[in-house]
């Protein structure tokens, strides 16, 4: 989360305002003012408990939306930042992120960035058996097999991640002009672009 809020104030270091998609309890957010103190922050999530504990958490200065970024109205050029930690995954069918993709692009002023830090899947069918059994290795250490067991299930059955390379893409085909990846792990990926 640190280098996201960090690629995000390097890249917009006059931010004035950003979006927090699926904000959950507001941890990237907190982390961005850090850097930009007096950033405007809008925060999105479908959980009210969640939108109530991140505007605690980020007092003033803070805005919040109950609703899904599917369906949630974001102004033209109105913000400097997008972010979305651990949300776009949620996403369904190709329409979907393009709609998305494209709504987050029109919302940023000239010169914004738009940061991600997700779970992807892989293109190549071996390497994403590969990938995912390393991630299933490693939640079976965390918490047991039960555990991953869970985790996958509710992967199969709630997400549809896509690759690192189709996301980068389709910033690109979006409008952006430079995309940057930050870091990729496993199943696991930070990375943004910026408007021209």
């Amino acid at each position: 989360m640190e280098l996201i809020a960090q690629a995000a104030a390097s890249t917009t270091p006059n931010a004035a305002a950003m979006v927090d998609i699926g904000c959950g309890a507001g941890n990237l957010s907190l982390k961005l003012r850090q850097f930009l103190p007096s950033l405007e922050v809008t925060l999105i999530d479908l959980s009210l408990p969640m939108l109530e504990r991140a505007t605690e958490r980020l007092g003033g200065r803070t805005r919040a939306i109950q609703g899904d970024i599917r369906e949630v109205e974001l102004a033209e050029e109105s913000v400097d930042i997008a972010v979305g930690a651990a949300v776009f995954h949620h996403l369904r069918g190709e329409p979907e992120w393009r709609s998305v993709f494209g709504k987050v692009y029109r919302s940023l002023r000239p010169g914004g960035s738009f940061w991600i830090s997700d779970l992807i899947s892989h293109s190549m069918p071996a390497v994403q058996e590969l990938m995912w059994s390393r991630y299933g290795d490693y939640l079976t250490g965390f918490k047991g097999e039960e555990y991953r067991r869970h985790v996958f299930e509710y992967v199969e059955y709630e997400d549809t991640p896509r690759p690192l390379l189709f996301q980068i893409d389709l910033l690109r085909e979006c409008g952006f002009s430079e995309v940057e990846i930050l870091h990729k792990n496993s199943c696991f990926a930070a990375f943004g672009a910026r408007k021209g």
